[in-house]
């Protein structure tokens, strides 16, 4: 394979990581359009590979016939690609090979991928959380994940390990914020057809102060993530601050709704707010 093949092939990896975001997230896909060409694609090879191993858990596999047995050794042939397409820059697999691209190129290894695939296999258990072990999911599925972005946002910046540490603490307490929005949203879903429930020691049933008490823990993650933003590069923020507005519209509504209407649909913010929020950071992103 000469060099113009493989710009060839990785062009191509990354357009099928570009589809994956676009027909997925409307929030995330609308949001990353503010960034630049480049990080913007970076984005997208890590949304689509965290995308295509959460289906794997999530509900297609299962719909394809194939046993939760058969989806832990897929989760697993995917978490070995991944790390093989890490070390060697090359994978058949289309998404991974656009996320290896992203890895190589801003440092993302095991480090953070090996948390992600044990809380996607914690989901094939089924069982409850405590504490500990709902904090730790949150940091393989979602923490990391920010860390992942804040990797690509980060590319080239000088920083002081206390901004540094600033920044990592944002990323981690956004992705925390975005994950138990998806608990609070996803509920009637997850409850009815999955069979399982985020809230640490909750029973089955939803209660008014079980949904209190993960919308207090949003509104604190997103007060802390809020207090790293300002230090994020020109060029990101906006994009960052848009996707945190978003998930913010979300929680209210969330807040708002009854615990009848969380168990029976899921909860979304209309096209038109999403539009509001996205020209005012583009208002944010032509005043940098």
């Amino acid at each position: 394979m000469t060099t113009t093949d493989l710009s060839l092939y990785t062009a191509t990896a990354r357009a099928s990581a570009a589809v994956v975001i676009a027909r997925y997230s409307t929030s995330f896909g609308w949001a990353s359009r503010l960034l630049d060409s480049s990080r913007r694609a970076h984005i997208a090879n890590i949304y689509a590979l965290v995308r295509v191993a959460d289906e794997l858990v999530d509900g297609p596999a299962t719909a394809a016939g194939v046993s939760t047995a058969a989806q832990r050794e897929l989760l697993a042939d995917l978490e070995r690609e991944t790390e093989r397409a890490i070390r060697q820059g090359y994978s058949t697999n289309l998404i991974v090979h656009a996320f290896a691209t992203t890895a190589r190129e801003h440092g993302i290894g095991a480090e953070l991928c090996r948390p992600f695939f044990a809380s996607m296999r914690r989901d094939l258990d089924g069982a409850g959380y405590d504490k500990d072990g709902l904090d730790a999911y949150i940091y393989g599925s979602a923490e990391v994940v920010g860390l992942m972005c804040l990797a690509v946002f980060e590319a080239g910046a000088t920083r002081t390990d206390a901004e540094r540490e600033r920044l990592r603490a944002g990323a981690q307490r956004l992705g925390a914020a975005f994950q138990k929005v998806n608990f609070l949203r996803d509920f009637a879903g997850d409850h009815d057809e999955l069979g399982r429930t985020y809230l640490a020691g909750a029973s089955a049933a939803l209660t008014p102060d079980a949904q209190a008490r993960v919308i207090a823990d949003i509104r604190a993650d997103l007060r802390a993530a809020d207090a790293a933003l300002p230090l994020l590069g020109a060029g990101c923020r906006p994009a960052v601050w848009a996707a945190r507005a978003m998930f913010g519209a979300l929680a209210d509504r969330l807040e708002a709704a009854s615990v009848a209407e969380l168990m029976r649909s899921r909860v979304r913010v209309p096209n038109v707010v999403k539009a509001r929020i996205l020209a005012r950071a583009l208002a944010m992103k032509a005043a940098r």
